[in-house]
């Protein structure tokens, strides 16, 4: 099963947690209210990035990153 990943942008607050675990999905951007936020540069990576999918959205601080199976 293929996975999609989102974010709730609107908890989000840019700790940036999950760019370390996995830039090749996510990158952190500031927003137009002046402080940093998540952007999922991949909603479907593919299955060899799953580990490191999974461990951005277990250490992200405010638990706003959900992998959903497609």
């Amino acid at each position: 099963m293929a996975m999609k990943v989102t974010v709730d942008i609107d908890l989000c607050q840019g700790h940036s947690v999950c760019l370390g675990e996995c830039p090749e999905v996510f990158d952190v951007v500031d927003s137009d209210e002046g402080y940093p936020q998540v952007v999922v540069l991949l909603e479907h990576p593919g299955e060899e990035l799953r580990e490191k999918v999974e461990k951005a959205a277990q250490y992200c601080p405010n638990h706003v990153i959900t992998i959903e199976e497609d």
